[in-house]
């Protein structure tokens, strides 16, 4: 039976524990959060690397891949410097192929509902972060707005043109990513946190899009008929969608015993599976999901 954990600087409450089958192969998939202890997520690598089969990097970035450029994250590298046999992926590769995947299953499955609903138009909280989801909005037509600078930076300044954002790429990556990771990402307790604020783009959006921590972190009280395009979610994530009146909620990767798991722990899971010792390219990633048929999985919150 194979194996492979993701070691996440999130809050411990959300560590979960599965087995699931892939391409007839088992594997036990297995989330750690080290409520944003970095040391402790290394100690953590250093004790299981070469006894699993594949690490995830949860809660943090190992870099941002945008439109083939890559920014590695400076803060990250030593919480993996210990990682010398197993593979370990910071779940880029399904940010760039499965999440790709994410607005045109929901034009297939919610088209007329989002045209019923004020039309093809996303918020993305952080774009950058998740280049594949918003490449995904943009060629499937959607009128975006980017939180780039809002959830990034604390800046209440929207971006509306995809060459905006690849500017604040060029000029601010390159320094943001030498910033302490805790200055960019809620990491431990500060992901239970919840601040309402930018308000009006949550409501101007038919679809809000990003990871789900960023998308919790400002996320409004009434947000009546929206739709939730994300990552990783728990029942407790979905038990606030509802409360504040969302209706659905798309995740790029599938429930398992009740959650989604993030990019990098699926990520893991199929580097796993491969037995490459290594992680997976692109184009292996796609065969992959062809194979498995793996897409975006829909919750109707009307219905629980």
């Amino acid at each position: 039976m194979k194996r492979a954990v993701s070691i996440s600087l999130g809050s411990s409450k959300r560590n979960k524990r599965v087995e699931v089958e892939l391409l007839g192969e088992k594997v036990v998939i297995e989330r750690i959060g080290t409520d944003g202890d970095m040391e402790k997520a290394a100690q953590l690598y250093k004790e299981l690397d070469g006894k699993v089969d594949a690490f995830g990097v949860g809660g943090a970035d190992l870099g941002m891949l945008v439109e083939g450029r890559w920014y590695p994250i400076h803060s990250v590298k030593p919480m993996v410097r210990y990682v010398k046999k197993t593979p370990i992926t910071d779940g880029t590769g399904l940010k760039n192929t499965l999440e790709y995947r994410l607005a045109f299953f929901i034009d297939k499955h919610l088209g007329d509902y989002v045209r019923e609903h004020g039309g093809k138009k996303v918020f993305l909280t952080l774009a950058l972060d998740r280049w594949g989801m918003t490449r995904s909005f943009l060629d499937a037509g959607y009128e975006a707005v980017f939180g780039d600078l809002m959830f990034g930076l604390g800046l209440p300044i929207p971006l509306r043109s995809v060459r905006a954002l690849l500017l604040l790429a060029r000029v601010a990556l390159p320094l943001v990513t030498r910033l302490p990771f805790h200055m960019l990402y809620p990491i431990g307790q500060e992901q239970e946190r919840r601040i309402p604020k930018f308000e009006k783009y949550y409501r101007w959006a038919t679809v809000i899009a990003g990871d789900c921590h960023y998308i919790k972190r400002h996320l409004p009280d009434n947000l009546d008929g929206k739709i939730i395009a994300t990552n990783t979610t728990t029942p407790e994530d979905l038990a606030l969608f509802k409360q504040v009146g969302i209706r659905y909620v798309v995740t790029s990767t599938p429930r398992l015993d009740g959650r989604s798991f993030g990019t990098n722990m699926m990520e893991a899971a199929l580097i796993a599976v491969a037995g490459k010792g290594r992680p997976l390219t692109l184009e292996e990633l796609n065969e992959m999901l062809d194979e498995l048929g793996l897409e975006p999985q829909l919750v109707d919150l009307a219905a629980l």
